[in-house]
């Protein structure tokens, strides 16, 4: 794919280290740029005398200080020719022990011969800059990174395989069909009528960019909640089982769980995949008037993470039934989309009155529940997802979803398109139909990257981490 900022300068070849920190079976520093190769003969003695560095070849030997001939590690080391590699530039792979100090060592080493270290993201902005792939597939690196779910890897793998930016180009082609037709009306004025069939258009703007424009966009409010995921938050007064149901949802024994009231005096939040949404589950101080100094702190975080949850799982103790502070503290949290969920019920037979309850808030969820005997949890996650998603069936779509970046350039190429629609069924002359067309298609050109600012794409870089 061609684009309009060329490639890195000349000459420049960048070094990082591509794996994670810490201790680890294997670490590997990656380098891209013309010099690659001869840095890596710097420094690299192989075992066998004869090495020719063959493309795409693994190879045994030692990496050593060319100064003082010291032995850095022992390593495997990987030259790949351009263009057949992730920059389309010469890319070296050394794959060294995996220790920090080793890494940090090997790094500094290239670093002293020249080498610059590279800027998060710029391995993958080279591979975009070099016409190996389309910002969308960028993009897609980005969430294969950071999916938390095996649901979101597999948006990001079809975004990452082209998903996003075929659909895209389907509708640019026919957009640019269309600014043909207006093109030739604007050349020759005279046979305006005669040229453009403003209904047949009209229809064609319909059939082949709305339509398609208005899926993407509900695709990208999927998207959201399976990319970032949800905010779940368990609140009820001291004792009624929250910690429990935390402990239950993640199958481990993650709060401590006692008798005494009080027991938990912070925050305590993990993630938990539901049905391929991620789910952070966010176990809160039981809130309740009598709370010593500690335990009121805890409260404060309490309320602070109820007021950015998405859902408030609103819990009670089915034998000890409906209280006054239970009211209380159901009023101070019902503007909030929650579920009552009822624990305990293995040990009482009658559901508590929420006649209380129902009056402040219409159509209230309730799921009777025991954490302890795990009994009604399965329920209780189907409800977290539907109260989340709505209808199912339309979050059951396959492909890819767009960001946000992308979702904003959608409206924008959707409010367009809708400008150019009316234009059509109004009869608009060909120069006034061809501003909104331009601007629908410069949208979705943004889109994959061929006509994004600089700024833009900085921004969008400088979320992945370093060595990618």
């Amino acid at each position: 794919m061609n684009n309009s900022y060329g490639a890195i300068m000349e000459g420049d070849t960048i070094v990082a280290i591509s794996t994670p920190p810490g201790s680890g079976g294997i670490g590997i520093i990656r380098m891209s740029g013309p010099h690659s190769l001869h840095h890596l003969q710097t420094i690299f003695q192989p075992r066998e005398r004869s090495c020719s560095f063959a493309s795409h070849r693994l190879y045994y030997g030692h990496i050593v200080d060319p100064q003082g001939a010291k032995i850095l590690d022992e390593v495997l080391a990987v030259f790949m020719a351009a263009p057949k590699t992730y920059t389309r530039e010469d890319v070296v792979e050394i794959h060294c022990h995996g220790n920090f100090i080793v890494l940090q060592s090997v790094l500094e080493l290239l670093v002293s011969l020249g080498v610059r270290l590279a800027d998060p993201g710029e391995f993958t902005k080279l591979a975009f800059l070099n016409g190996r792939i389309d910002l969308t597939r960028a993009e897609a690196v980005i969430d294969i990174l950071s999916a938390k779910t095996r649901k979101g890897m597999d948006m990001a793998l079809d975004q990452l395989g082209g998903g996003l930016y075929s659909r895209v180009d389907t509708i640019r082609r026919a957009l640019v069909q269309m600014r043909a037709v207006v093109e030739v009306a604007i050349d020759f004025p005279d046979e305006d009528v005669e040229i453009i069939d403003h209904s047949a258009l009209a229809r064609g703007v319909t059939d082949e960019v709305l339509a398609p424009l208005e899926r993407l966009l509900r695709q990208a409010d999927q998207g959201k909640i399976f990319r970032d995921g949800i905010s779940v938050v368990i609140v009820g007064l001291p004792n009624v089982g929250k910690s429990s149901l935390l402990n239950t949802l993640l199958q481990e024994e993650r709060a401590l769980v006692t008798a005494i009231a009080g027991t938990t005096r912070d925050t305590i939040e993990e993630y938990l995949d539901i049905q391929g949404v991620p789910v952070r589950i966010v176990d809160t101080a039981g809130i309740r008037q009598d709370a010593d100094e500690i335990e009121t702190l805890g409260i404060e975080r309490a309320r602070k993470q109820i007021d950015r949850a998405d859902l408030v799982l609103f819990m009670l103790d089915a034998q000890r039934g409906m209280e006054k502070e239970d009211q209380q503290l159901f009023a101070t949290v019902r503007h909030k989309p929650l579920l009552l969920v009822i624990n305990k019920s293995d040990l009482a037979d009658e559901q508590p009155d929420l006649a209380s309850l129902e009056s402040e808030k219409e159509s209230l969820s309730c799921l009777r529940i025991s954490a302890k005997l795990q009994h009604g949890i399965e329920e209780l996650k189907a409800a977290i997802f539907s109260a989340v998603t709505g209808d199912r069936q339309q979050w059951e779509e396959e492909g890819c979803a767009p960001n946000i970046r992308h979702k904003d350039a959608l409206q924008r190429a959707h409010d367009a398109a809708i400008r150019l629609r009316q234009g059509l069924r109004a009869g608009m002359t060909s120069d006034l139909l061809a501003i909104d067309l331009q601007d629908c298609l410069d949208q979705l050109n943004a889109i994959v990257g061929i006509t994004t600012t600089e700024d833009v794409l900085d921004v969008i870089f400088e979320q992945f981490c370093l060595g990618k």
